[in-house]
């Protein structure tokens, strides 16, 4: 069997993946490798994101902010706005998070009760503090998952499916790879390899002779509810200040989540009774809302380094292996200048008006083995 040759080789074709072989295949011969039949199947695939300013901390920040234009000016955000809130017991807590957003340069506004209760219709009298972000916003993932393919596909890149990969050695100054699934088996030759693998990012590390860092999968549930009343579409993305539960409407449903964070290993990952019922119990203790049916429920899973911020740059001690994993639940919002930012890493480009107030130091690899 003859190799193709390329300069880079991506494992995984989810959001990650993706939007990195998009920044990437402008300047480089790019092959993408997707172990399902179905890119953006596992996490991707599953998320009901948005564009949260202050989702994964100030560290995240600068990678979510320097992304909202370029999501916007493509159309794949729609408004919705984001709202934490709390009782009583929860205000040095939620003054604590004012400040520390307010300093990032987020927009965020503290609001009492009369404000919680024109914004969520039903909220029962002990919920008196909030915390407003009027940017957040819904995103369209499966447009923009989409688009990113399709760039790289414009670009030159190339995509293999049903591709898992069996073999990753460096050998003269290279990679040579090969894969088989259910569309058979396949070989590659590539300069470098990047492990945007997600879930299953130390696994391919270890493949690839590299040490693993401590990508942890964490799993998190969703439900769809019909409920009575039916949400307002005006209703935000709502979460508790205990981040033991959020909600938001999906046309004339309410998505809810328990807001688990369960260890797990890589995998289809599917939701647990107990988790459901947990997020049914606090909300019903938040909103006086009755739930008249359980329609359908999901899991995926949310993979994050050990101090939960993501991984992007090259391993310090394996040649030719660049990381891009990590992103937990921020890697949709974050993909843009993320992606923008990895290429100029991976590429040795120059820093542009998207990614030149990052500070790659917070993301590196290295930071593990320092």
């Amino acid at each position: 069997m003859n190799a193709e040759h390329f300069d880079i080789a991506i494992v995984g074709a989810g959001m990650a993946g993706s939007s990195l072989a998009a920044e990437c295949a402008p300047h480089a011969r790019v092959l993408l490798i997707e172990a399902e039949d179905t890119p953006g199947y596992h996490t991707t695939g599953r998320s009901a994101a948005f564009w949260h300013e202050t989702l994964g901390g100030p560290k995240v920040y600068p990678l979510t902010s320097a992304s909202g234009p370029w999501l916007a000016e493509r159309g794949f955000l729609s408004p919705r706005g984001g709202l934490h809130f709390g009782r009583e017991d929860h205000r040095d807590k939620a003054e604590s998070f004012l400040a520390e957003f307010e300093a990032a340069g987020a927009r965020v506004e503290l609001i009492g009760r009369a404000r919680l209760e024109e914004i969520v219709p039903g909220l029962r009298p002990e919920w008196i503090i909030g915390a407003w972000e009027p940017e957040c916003a819904d995103i369209d993932v499966a447009a923009m998952h989409q688009h990113y393919l399709a760039a790289a596909r414009k670009a030159g890149s190339v995509l293999r499916v049903r591709a898992r990969l069996d073999h990753a050695e460096h050998v003269g100054g290279g990679w040579s790879l090969a894969w088989s699934g259910a569309a058979g088996q396949g070989e590659a030759r590539a300069a470098l390899l990047v492990n945007a693998a997600g879930a299953w990012a130390d696994p391919v590390a270890e493949l690839a002779g590299a040490a693993p860092i401590g990508i942890q999968p964490l799993r998190r549930s969703m439900v769809q509810l019909r409920i009575d009343p039916a949400p307002p579409p005006t209703l935000p993305l709502t979460l508790s200040f205990d981040e033991d539960f959020y909600f938001r409407p999906q046309g004339d449903r309410l998505w809810l989540s328990p807001h688990d964070e369960t260890p797990d290993v890589p995998r289809d990952a599917a939701p647990e009774e107990l988790d459901i019922a947990m997020a049914i119990d606090r909300m019903e203790q938040a909103v006086e809302w009755k739930v008249l049916a359980l329609e359908r429920r999901w899991a995926g899973l949310r993979s994050f380094a050990p101090d939960r911020l993501p991984v992007y740059g090259f391993d310090p001690l394996r040649e030719g292996l660049f990381w891009f994993v990590g992103q937990g639940g921020i890697g949709i919002q974050t993909a843009p200048a993320a992606a923008r930012l990895g290429a100029q890493l991976l590429l040795g480009l120059p820093r542009d008006e998207m990614t030149h107030a990052l500070d790659a130091s917070f993301y590196t690899p290295a930071r593990f083995t320092d």
